[in-house]
């Protein structure tokens, strides 16, 4: 089984190059699902043809969907649902709003993280590619199984166990609904089934991020971030896509200075990204728009190569014994500077931020009784330093 997340700037044709991956792979043979996470869906138009919020066989091999977080709500969390809006319709709100305030903020990720595992456990397909939102949206979906495992593990058992103290005191003193055990039964499983996320997309060998750009400065910038962020928490980038390069064919000499912006670019994106592998697509003068100009697009990309293959295999932590006693714990945050990382250990979690995102490390134990005692960025690697305490 392999995992394939595509991401990258609005715009830059991350759709298209989904469509043409997922393609390619069923034509190699591969049982391929190829889903969007994203709210603004656009996989149907690249296919050019419909689909639903199930999986559509669009080919021999090939299956796609557009993730609803509607349906998804009615089909695996109507039980926190209803809580939701009986809640809501207690605080005066209509039952129209109500429904509709139950689709709380984040739930697009929420539930196309939890169609991921469903369609693992099924064992119906060898790859899954997943067109994931515009790269904001990205990190947070990709931050969710952290936040899970933190919530799991530290405030649920509390949160439920004062739920059972407060909620014969408070039938008697209100009539403001109190969650029962069966809605903390729904949240438990929410939360395991992102913490068990975590394992597949952390896992090297089956899950990689491709992140595709175009070679435009401020796209190449917004890349870097989500390079950097995806070091971060833990995932593996194996593939840069460059699309939409300006062929000496197209235009002739009135587009010779976009070549050349192009040129200049393309040789940021090297500085920033190599050893990473960069793969090419040209500017198609035709709409890259149904099988047809998916299987070109898929071929430019690929060739002969299968994109089921690991194209980068990094590590993404290690831990180091030291001379004096203590350790070193080594993070790879490639284009991350010396002004943007922030760190704090609060007992056996050390918070790791770069920028507005952090991630929760569960130290072990040899780390934990440590101290941090200092940390230094040398060539894109964060070392932090942990030492006896006084």
């Amino acid at each position: 089984m392999r995992i394939l997340l595509y991401t990258g700037k609005g715009g830059v044709g991350k759709t298209s190059v989904s469509a043409s991956t997922a393609l390619r792979l069923s034509k190699m043979g591969h049982r391929t699902l190829v889903m969007s996470t994203d709210a603004a869906h656009s996989l149907a138009d690249s296919y050019d043809v419909p689909l639903g919020h199930e999986p559509v066989e669009v080919a021999p091999n090939l299956w796609a969907q557009e993730v609803s977080v509607l349906h998804e709500v009615d089909q695996s969390w109507i039980t926190l649902q209803k809580y939701l809006a009986a809640l809501f319709s207690w605080r005066g709100m209509s039952d129209v709003v109500a429904e509709e305030m139950t689709v709380l903020p984040g739930a697009e990720e929420l539930a196309g993280l939890v169609r991921i595992v469903k369609h693992f456990d099924s064992g119906n397909y060898d790859a899954i590619v997943v067109d994931c939102a515009p790269t904001g949206d990205t990190l947070r979906l990709l931050s969710f199984p952290e936040i899970a495992r933190w919530w799991l593990q530290k405030l649920f058992p509390i949160q439920r166990q004062a739920a059972k103290v407060i909620r014969p005191i408070a039938r008697r003193l209100t009539d403001m609904p109190m969650p029962e055990d069966n809605v903390f039964e729904a949240i438990k499983r929410l939360l395991m089934q992102l913490d068990r996320i975590h394992d597949l997309l952390a896992d090297q060998d089956m899950t990689s991020v491709r992140v595709v750009l175009n070679a435009e400065k401020m796209v190449v910038k917004e890349a870097q971030r989500v390079y950097t962020y995806l070091a971060l928490f833990g995932y593996s980038t194996d593939m840069i896509v460059c699309n939409r390069l300006f062929s000496a064919q197209i235009g002739g000499h009135s587009m010779d200075n976009w070549r050349d912006i192009q040129k200049r670019n393309h040789k940021l994106v090297e500085e920033c990204f190599t050893p990473v592998p960069i793969y090419d697509v040209p500017f198609f003068e035709t709409e890259v728009v149904g099988l047809e100009m998916l299987d070109k697009m898929g071929e430019a990309i690929f060739g002969d190569a299968d994109p089921a293959s690991v194209f980068f295999h990094g590590k993404v932590q290690t831990i180091e014994p030291t001379n004096a006693g203590g350790f070193i714990l080594k993070m790879p945050l490639p284009l991350a500077s010396k002004e943007q990382v922030d760190l704090m250990q609060t007992g056996d979690e050390l918070v790791v931020q770069v920028g507005d995102y952090r991630r929760n490390i569960i130290l072990p134990r040899a780390l934990a009784v440590l101290q941090v005692a200092g940390a230094k960025l040398d060539s894109g690697e964060l070392k932090i330093n942990f030492v006896a305490g006084s």
